[in-house]
């Protein structure tokens, strides 16, 4: 059997990755380094000497990238950081940013 008049189908449906969003860490004088570690570890998955270097990053220039993620999980996770600051009574702050 020929394949003679068979219509070959071509497929470009190229799958277009997310838009990337900068998780943003800023520092203040009153939430504990030990808090950030903990909210680096739990919230975003860090492992421990990741974390403890991120946060040493906010410590000494004020802020620093913690990650770049899709923004729907950029959002919830600077949501839950920012829910678990507001109840242990921490002023921290954490933005996103696109790029």
């Amino acid at each position: 059997m020929s394949a003679k008049g068979a219509v070959k189908e071509r497929s470009d449906s190229r799958v277009k990755e997310p838009r990337q969003y900068s998780v943003i860490m800023i520092n203040d004088d009153f939430t504990t380094m030990e808090f950030v570690v903990g909210v680096l570890v739990d919230i975003f998955h860090k492992d421990e000497i990741t974390a403890q270097a991120i946060m040493m990053n906010v410590h000494k220039n004020g802020q620093a990238v913690v990650g770049k993620y899709p923004y729907d999980i950029a959002y919830t996770r600077v949501k839950k950081a920012l829910e678990r600051a507001k109840e242990e009574g921490f002023p921290f702050r954490m933005t996103i940013e696109e790029g």
